[in-house]
Protein backbone atom coordinates (compact mmCIF):
# COMPACT_ATOMS: atom_id res chain seq x y z
CA UNK A 1 0.00 0.00 0.00
CA UNK A 2 1.27 3.46 -0.92
CA UNK A 3 0.43 7.01 0.12
CA UNK A 4 0.92 10.32 -1.67
CA UNK A 5 0.79 13.10 0.91
CA UNK A 6 0.71 16.79 -0.04
CA UNK A 7 1.18 19.14 2.89
CA UNK A 8 0.88 22.96 2.94
CA UNK A 9 1.99 23.23 -0.68
CA UNK A 10 2.68 26.78 -1.89
CA UNK A 11 3.65 27.39 -5.52
CA UNK A 12 4.39 30.52 -7.51
CA UNK A 13 5.23 31.35 -11.12
CA UNK A 14 7.35 34.12 -12.59
CA UNK A 15 5.55 36.91 -14.44
CA UNK A 16 6.61 40.26 -15.90
CA UNK A 17 5.30 41.87 -12.72
CA UNK A 18 7.21 39.53 -10.43
CA UNK A 19 6.37 36.21 -8.73
CA UNK A 20 2.68 35.31 -8.71
CA UNK A 21 1.38 32.89 -6.04
CA UNK A 22 -0.84 30.15 -7.49
CA UNK A 23 -1.14 27.49 -4.79
CA UNK A 24 -1.63 28.87 -1.30
CA UNK A 25 -1.42 25.97 1.10
CA UNK A 26 -2.80 22.74 -0.40
CA UNK A 27 -3.26 19.65 1.78
CA UNK A 28 -4.23 16.33 0.19
CA UNK A 29 -3.60 12.68 1.02
CA UNK A 30 -4.20 10.00 -1.60
CA UNK A 31 -4.00 6.33 -0.75
CA UNK A 32 -3.65 3.23 -2.89
CA UNK A 33 -6.77 2.38 -4.92
CA UNK A 34 -8.32 5.76 -4.17
CA UNK A 35 -9.60 8.06 -6.93
CA UNK A 36 -9.51 11.75 -6.00
CA UNK A 37 -11.20 14.23 -8.34
CA UNK A 38 -9.94 17.82 -8.31
CA UNK A 39 -12.55 20.22 -9.65
CA UNK A 40 -12.79 23.98 -9.85
CA UNK A 41 -13.09 26.99 -12.15
CA UNK A 42 -10.42 28.12 -14.61
CA UNK A 43 -7.36 29.60 -12.93
CA UNK A 44 -7.96 27.94 -9.58
CA UNK A 45 -4.62 26.08 -9.56
CA UNK A 46 -5.65 22.57 -10.58
CA UNK A 47 -3.09 22.11 -13.37
CA UNK A 48 -0.44 23.92 -11.32
CA UNK A 49 -0.84 21.19 -8.70
CA UNK A 50 -0.28 18.49 -11.33
CA UNK A 51 2.81 20.05 -12.87
CA UNK A 52 4.32 20.98 -9.52
CA UNK A 53 4.06 17.39 -8.32
CA UNK A 54 5.67 16.18 -11.55
CA UNK A 55 8.55 18.69 -11.31
CA UNK A 56 7.88 21.22 -14.06
CA UNK A 57 10.66 23.86 -13.84
CA UNK A 58 8.29 26.82 -14.39
CA UNK A 59 6.59 26.23 -11.05
CA UNK A 60 8.55 27.29 -7.98
CA UNK A 61 7.59 25.57 -4.75
CA UNK A 62 8.08 28.02 -1.89
CA UNK A 63 6.74 25.91 0.97
CA UNK A 64 5.33 22.49 1.76
CA UNK A 65 6.06 18.84 1.08
CA UNK A 66 4.99 16.13 -1.35
CA UNK A 67 5.76 12.73 0.14
CA UNK A 68 5.50 9.38 -1.61
CA UNK A 69 5.63 6.70 1.06
CA UNK A 70 7.41 9.15 3.32
CA UNK A 71 10.05 10.17 0.76
CA UNK A 72 10.03 13.80 -0.42
CA UNK A 73 9.38 13.92 -4.17
CA UNK A 74 10.42 17.56 -4.26
CA UNK A 75 14.01 16.52 -3.60
CA UNK A 76 13.96 14.31 -6.71
CA UNK A 77 14.59 15.06 -10.36
CA UNK A 78 11.73 14.54 -12.81
CA UNK A 79 13.00 11.12 -13.92
CA UNK A 80 13.52 10.03 -10.30
CA UNK A 81 9.90 10.89 -9.56
CA UNK A 82 8.81 8.71 -12.46
CA UNK A 83 10.95 5.82 -11.25
CA UNK A 84 9.47 6.26 -7.77
CA UNK A 85 6.06 5.54 -9.27
CA UNK A 86 4.57 8.90 -10.29
CA UNK A 87 2.87 9.32 -13.67
CA UNK A 88 1.49 12.47 -15.28
CA UNK A 89 -0.97 12.46 -18.18
CA UNK A 90 -0.74 15.96 -19.59
CA UNK A 91 -3.62 18.13 -20.77
CA UNK A 92 -1.60 19.11 -23.85
CA UNK A 93 0.84 16.28 -24.68
CA UNK A 94 3.91 17.46 -26.57
CA UNK A 95 5.07 16.21 -29.96
CA UNK A 96 8.38 14.34 -30.20
CA UNK A 97 9.31 14.21 -33.91
CA UNK A 98 11.79 11.50 -34.87
CA UNK A 99 10.90 9.18 -31.97
CA UNK A 100 8.43 6.42 -32.72
CA UNK A 101 5.77 5.34 -30.27
CA UNK A 102 7.34 1.86 -30.06
CA UNK A 103 10.81 3.21 -29.22
CA UNK A 104 9.41 5.74 -26.77
CA UNK A 105 7.42 3.12 -24.86
CA UNK A 106 10.30 0.62 -24.63
CA UNK A 107 12.75 3.33 -23.56
CA UNK A 108 10.34 4.55 -20.87
CA UNK A 109 9.73 1.01 -19.60
CA UNK A 110 13.48 0.36 -19.46
CA UNK A 111 14.06 3.58 -17.51
CA UNK A 112 11.30 2.78 -15.00
CA UNK A 113 12.28 -0.86 -14.42
CA UNK A 114 16.04 -0.43 -14.65
CA UNK A 115 16.28 -3.10 -17.36
CA UNK A 116 14.89 -3.61 -20.84
CA UNK A 117 11.77 -5.78 -21.13
CA UNK A 118 12.05 -9.06 -22.99
CA UNK A 119 11.17 -8.34 -26.59
CA UNK A 120 8.61 -11.08 -27.21
CA UNK A 121 6.60 -10.55 -24.04
CA UNK A 122 6.84 -6.76 -24.38
CA UNK A 123 5.55 -6.76 -27.95
CA UNK A 124 2.63 -8.92 -26.85
CA UNK A 125 1.91 -6.64 -23.90
CA UNK A 126 1.97 -3.50 -26.05
CA UNK A 127 -0.24 -5.11 -28.69
CA UNK A 128 -2.79 -6.18 -26.07
CA UNK A 129 -2.90 -2.71 -24.49
CA UNK A 130 -3.34 -1.06 -27.88
CA UNK A 131 -6.21 -3.39 -28.76
CA UNK A 132 -7.97 -2.54 -25.50
CA UNK A 133 -7.65 1.16 -26.34
CA UNK A 134 -8.90 0.61 -29.94
CA UNK A 135 -5.53 1.65 -31.40
CA UNK A 136 -4.34 0.17 -34.71
CA UNK A 137 -0.98 -1.65 -34.66
CA UNK A 138 0.44 0.82 -37.19
CA UNK A 139 0.15 3.47 -34.50
CA UNK A 140 3.35 2.14 -32.90
CA UNK A 141 5.42 3.27 -35.90
CA UNK A 142 4.21 6.87 -35.83
CA UNK A 143 6.25 9.64 -34.21
CA UNK A 144 5.12 10.49 -30.69
CA UNK A 145 2.06 12.78 -30.80
CA UNK A 146 3.07 14.14 -34.23
CA UNK A 147 -0.10 14.69 -36.22
CA UNK A 148 -2.18 12.92 -33.60
CA UNK A 149 -5.79 13.94 -33.09
CA UNK A 150 -6.86 15.06 -29.62
CA UNK A 151 -8.38 11.65 -28.93
CA UNK A 152 -5.27 9.81 -30.14
CA UNK A 153 -3.06 11.88 -27.85
CA UNK A 154 -5.22 11.11 -24.83
CA UNK A 155 -5.40 7.40 -25.63
CA UNK A 156 -1.62 7.34 -26.01
CA UNK A 157 -1.30 8.88 -22.53
CA UNK A 158 -3.48 6.07 -21.14
CA UNK A 159 -1.48 3.50 -23.11
CA UNK A 160 1.68 4.74 -21.39
CA UNK A 161 -0.05 4.58 -18.01
CA UNK A 162 -1.22 1.01 -18.53
CA UNK A 163 2.22 -0.20 -19.63
CA UNK A 164 4.24 1.67 -16.99
CA UNK A 165 1.83 0.75 -14.14
CA UNK A 166 2.61 3.67 -11.77
CA UNK A 167 1.85 3.82 -8.07
CA UNK A 168 0.10 7.16 -8.54
CA UNK A 169 -1.32 8.62 -11.74
CA UNK A 170 -2.06 12.33 -12.07
CA UNK A 171 -4.49 12.89 -14.95
CA UNK A 172 -4.68 16.55 -15.96
CA UNK A 173 -7.95 17.19 -17.79
CA UNK A 174 -7.76 13.88 -19.63
CA UNK A 175 -11.34 14.42 -20.79
CA UNK A 176 -10.52 17.72 -22.54
CA UNK A 177 -11.52 17.70 -26.20
CA UNK A 178 -12.78 14.10 -26.26
CA UNK A 179 -15.94 12.97 -27.96
CA UNK A 180 -18.22 10.50 -26.18
CA UNK A 181 -16.62 7.36 -27.67
CA UNK A 182 -13.05 8.48 -26.95
CA UNK A 183 -14.03 9.51 -23.43
CA UNK A 184 -15.46 6.08 -22.74
CA UNK A 185 -12.35 4.31 -24.09
CA UNK A 186 -10.01 6.49 -22.02
CA UNK A 187 -12.13 5.98 -18.90
CA UNK A 188 -12.09 2.21 -19.43
CA UNK A 189 -8.29 2.33 -19.49
CA UNK A 190 -8.18 4.20 -16.18
CA UNK A 191 -10.69 1.81 -14.63
CA UNK A 192 -8.69 -1.22 -15.76
CA UNK A 193 -5.58 -0.04 -13.94
CA UNK A 194 -7.70 0.87 -10.92
CA UNK A 195 -9.23 -2.61 -10.81
CA UNK A 196 -6.04 -4.58 -11.44
CA UNK A 197 -3.47 -2.68 -9.36
CA UNK A 198 -3.00 -0.72 -6.14
CA UNK A 199 -2.52 2.55 -8.01
CA UNK A 200 -4.00 5.77 -6.67
CA UNK A 201 -5.40 8.46 -8.98
CA UNK A 202 -5.58 12.24 -8.94
CA UNK A 203 -8.09 13.21 -11.62
CA UNK A 204 -8.21 16.91 -12.55
CA UNK A 205 -11.27 18.09 -14.45
CA UNK A 206 -13.60 21.04 -15.03
CA UNK A 207 -16.63 18.93 -15.73
CA UNK A 208 -18.48 16.02 -14.19
CA UNK A 209 -19.00 14.07 -17.42
CA UNK A 210 -15.85 11.96 -16.98
CA UNK A 211 -17.01 11.14 -13.45
CA UNK A 212 -19.93 9.24 -14.97
CA UNK A 213 -17.35 6.72 -16.18
CA UNK A 214 -14.65 6.99 -13.50
CA UNK A 215 -16.19 6.96 -10.04
CA UNK A 216 -14.21 9.07 -7.52
CA UNK A 217 -13.88 8.10 -3.89
CA UNK A 218 -13.12 11.73 -2.95
CA UNK A 219 -13.94 15.09 -4.56
CA UNK A 220 -12.05 18.32 -3.81
CA UNK A 221 -13.07 21.78 -5.00
CA UNK A 222 -10.18 24.14 -5.81
CA UNK A 223 -10.75 27.89 -5.59
CA UNK A 224 -7.98 30.51 -5.66
CA UNK A 225 -5.20 28.02 -4.99
CA UNK A 226 -6.82 26.31 -2.02
CA UNK A 227 -9.14 23.42 -1.28
CA UNK A 228 -12.45 25.20 -0.67
CA UNK A 229 -14.55 22.10 -0.01
CA UNK A 230 -14.20 18.34 -0.11
CA UNK A 231 -16.47 15.36 0.11
CA UNK A 232 -17.56 12.20 -1.65
CA UNK A 233 -19.06 11.60 -5.11
CA UNK A 234 -22.19 13.48 -4.08
CA UNK A 235 -20.18 16.73 -4.12
CA UNK A 236 -19.58 16.30 -7.86
CA UNK A 237 -23.31 15.89 -8.37
CA UNK A 238 -23.92 19.10 -6.47
CA UNK A 239 -21.37 20.95 -8.60
CA UNK A 240 -23.14 19.70 -11.72
CA UNK A 241 -26.35 21.31 -10.50
CA UNK A 242 -25.00 24.49 -8.91
CA UNK A 243 -21.69 25.26 -10.61
CA UNK A 244 -18.96 27.20 -8.81
CA UNK A 245 -20.82 30.46 -8.18
CA UNK A 246 -21.18 29.93 -4.45
CA UNK A 247 -17.41 29.58 -4.11
CA UNK A 248 -16.65 32.65 -6.19
CA UNK A 249 -19.12 34.98 -4.52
Amino acid sequence: MSTLEITNLHVQVATNDGPKPILKGVDLTIGSREVHAIMGPNGSGKSTLAYSIAGHPDYEITDGQVLLNGVDLLEMSVDERARAGLFLAMQYPVEVPGVTVANFLRTAKTAIDGQAPKVRSWVSEVKGAMERLRMDESFSQRDVNTGFSGGEKKRFEILQMELLAPRFAVLDETDSGLDVDALRIVAEGVNRLHETSDAGFLLITHYTRILRYIKPSHVHVFVDGRVAEQGGPELADRLEEEGYDRFLA
